[in-house]
């Protein structure tokens, strides 16, 4: 009989990657769409930023240490994708730098960075409560519930980083065989992401 660890995992990883609830999906993407496979350390950093954040409300939330209205995380997770890719269109951290890197663009582009890592966790604290809403509606309450929020991070992990992998393998055979420019790239995704985003805002909004 199947464990009720290997269960909580499993809702964890089919509910970040299901295709029908994509929002997620999209946000997992806009953190990549500025990074290509030479880059991985830093796509890493920045996935464990958002990791941290919402594993930070979803085990919160799911303790019923906070509450938030579930129309209002709905609407703010789809907000923190088109900003995501806002930024990602507008800042100067992968756009093409010329002349020489002296310690003052070094610094520049070090705080951008921090900023990327930031947001990804800020992002993730918000992203925590739209999971939470889901977990709590399959709990079982007669299992440990520190021991299902922690079942249920680990399955969302690994949808995570399978999500992250495929990105990278496109990113990889966009820009490094077919030689598409990272700028170029970046706002090609960013741009579709962020459209699929107000769609979905506007799609709350008007239903």
């Amino acid at each position: 009989m199947e464990s009720a660890f290997s269960i909580y995992a499993k809702i964890g990883f089919y509910h970040i990657a299901d295709i029908n609830a994509y929002d997620h999906i999209l946000f997992v993407v806009a953190l990549c769409a500025i990074y290509k496979l030479s880059e991985w350390k830093r796509v890493a950093i920045l996935v464990t930023a958002f990791t941290i954040g919402h594993s930070v409300t979803l085990a919160l939330a799911g303790l019923d240490v906070i509450t938030f209205p579930k129309d209002v995380i709905e609407l703010l997770i789809p907000v923190t994708i088109v900003l995501t890719c806002l930024y990602n269109i507008f800042s100067r951290t992968n756009q093409p730098r010329a002349g020489k890197m002296t310690p003052s663009k070094i610094a520049y582009l070090t705080r951008q960075i921090i900023v990327n890592y930031f947001f990804a966790f800020f992002f993730g604290l918000i992203h925590g409560m739209g999971f939470s809403n889901y977990l709590k509606s399959v709990l079982d309450a007669d299992e440990s519930l520190v021991w299902l929020l922690f079942a249920f991070n680990v399955g969302l992990e690994i949808g995570q980083l399978m999500i992250v992998a495929i990105i990278f393998v496109i990113a990889y055979v966009a820009m490094d065989i077919l030689k598409v420019k990272q700028r170029t790239w970046n706002i090609v995704v960013s741009s579709l992401v962020g459209f699929m985003a107000i769609g979905l805002i506007l799609q709350l909004l008007c239903g």
